[in-house]
């Protein structure tokens, strides 16, 4: 068997996001582990989408004056709790 080497390193980070997408209802999930280009998001809830799908993350709980961008992800596999996400990249042009 062939060990499959990943491109991107993964740091373990867990800390709270808020995710929307419009078949669902506001989630406040979970990360996992996150890389340069995406992240793995905790919760069942999101097991209900489907590769391709485009969501939408916050991360929370900044402080009261920070609050981080909303970043645009496409859901790249989903397991049995939750899905891995790669950022997607707006054009600011």
């Amino acid at each position: 068997m062939q060990l499959q080497l990943r491109k991107h390193i993964r740091t373990n980070l867990a800390c709270q996001i808020k995710v929307t997408h419009p078949d669902l209802p506001e989630i406040l999930a979970t990360t996992e582990d996150l890389s340069d280009v995406g992240v793995y998001i905790k919760h069942e809830e999101l097991t209900r989408l489907k590769i391709g799908d485009i969501i939408y993350g916050q991360v929370q709980g900044l402080g009261d004056d920070l609050q981080a961008p909303v970043l645009t992800m496409e859901v790249v596999r989903i397991t049995s709790s939750g899905v891995g996400c790669r950022f997607i990249q707006e054009d600011l042009a």
